[in-house]
């Protein structure tokens, strides 16, 4: 018989579990709550994925500089495995030096430490630098960029497609707003240690002094990275991530009229979505939420855990609303192994189903003996219980 049995008030906030729950995408019902002048954007909770704002997040839009996260994402991959490192010095060919655009201005028939061009192009946003570590790592630009679109695609972006790694404007070379947000994620997740170098204001290379282009950098929005981008196709555009109280928000906007929209915009955003929506932790790993009866076995019941640790990301108005629901079939029959998956945690907004998760057993209930079971089954055939 399955059960399905509120485990929690409803004046309590339930939760999504981060890594295992399908998680809760409410965004769609509110978006229209914020109004921005970006042709695609997206905000999503670091921890639960929820999308908290989207528009046009799926479209593919021409990233400018944007794209440069990937094409620092294969250098920190190169990194981690051991084919490069910080100190190894790249030599500047002519075309790298003759490269148009925003400059960490390097010289030709030089050799540049990798550890610099990183900052050249994190920092200053050099599409030489981009050349020179391209070049000097693939033998080519082309060859450096079949790396970028093979790594795309293992770390799962599917609306994008790189033709340099620049983001020079080219009709194949392309992302979406959702493909920028899963890359700022795995950005933070597989380089932590890398990705400190988003934060950095200013970066100083031939006596040369620039400022890092990113204007939530200089605003108290808690931001700590990534990109920015900017050409007469693509409008302004920004991938940030922000942390307050512990919290991360990753960002995307694009296709806006002007550097100050940009920064008004974006900063607007951010601060819309940290005070509407917040994440509720309901229950840690291990911890009891439900109990079933157990059939035939040397204990009546059994407890049900959750998973692991269960969070949700809502708008601060629902909380109220939201309930919890463990469902499962019982009685569950013995021998149950400590762990064992036994049903789902639900997580409900009225009669919508926002997410699930799994419940385990928190215990191992064995068997009843031969004469435990006789006796079950004729007091089962007497009173039907």
């Amino acid at each position: 018989m399955t059960n399905a049995r509120a485990f929690l008030p409803a004046s309590l906030s339930a939760a999504i579990l981060a890594a295992a729950l399908v998680l809760f995408q409410p965004a769609a019902a509110r978006a229209q709550e914020f109004q921005t002048d970006a042709r695609a954007a997206v905000v999503v909770d670091f921890d639960t994925g929820a999308v908290l704002y989207t528009k046009e997040a799926d479209r593919r839009i021409p990233p400018a500089s944007m794209s440069k996260i990937m094409t620092m994402y294969v250098v920190f991959d190169l990194i981690r495995q051991g084919k490069l490192a910080l100190t190894d010095e790249l030599p500047v060919s002519r075309t790298a030096w003759e490269m148009g655009g925003s400059k960490m201005f390097v010289k030709v028939d030089t050799r540049v430490k990798v550890e610099d061009l990183i900052r050249g192009v994190i920092v200053q946003s050099g599409n030489d630098a981009c050349l020179v570590l391209a070049e000097g790592l693939a033998g080519s630009e082309a060859a450096f960029v079949k790396l970028m679109n093979e790594k795309a695609k293992s770390i799962g972006l599917v609306d994008s497609n790189f033709a340099n790694v620049t983001g020079w404007p080219h009709p194949d070379h392309y992302m979406s707003a959702n493909d920028l947000a899963r890359l700022a994620r795995r950005m933070i997740v597989d380089f932590p240690e890398r990705y400190r170098v988003y934060s950095e204001r200013d970066f100083t290379y031939g006596g040369i002094k620039q400022g890092n282009r990113n204007p939530l950098l200089y605003r108290p929005t808690g931001t700590d990275g990534l990109k920015t981008g900017h050409t007469d196709e693509a409008g302004y555009g920004l991938t940030a991530s922000a942390v307050r109280d512990g919290r991360r928000l990753i960002m995307v906007v694009t296709g806006l009229p002007s550097m100050r929209a940009r920064s008004q915009q974006s900063e607007r955003l951010l601060e819309w979505a940290f005070r509407e929506w917040e994440n509720y932790t309901l229950a840690r790993a291990g911890q009891a939420v439900e109990t079933a009866e157990v059939w035939l076995g040397a204990a009546e019941t059994v407890p049900l855990q959750a998973g692991a640790d269960i969070k949700i990301t809502i708008p601060r108005r629902s909380r109220d609303q939201i309930k919890a629901v463990a469902v499962y079939d019982g009685p569950v029959a013995a021998p149950i192994a400590a762990g064992q998956r036994i049903g789902t945690m639900e997580v409900r907004l009225g009669d919508r189903k926002l997410g699930e998760g799994p419940l385990v057993a928190g215990a191992a209930v064995d068997r009843r003996n031969v004469f435990g079971r006789l006796t079950a089954a004729v007091s089962h055939i007497v009173t039907g219980k």
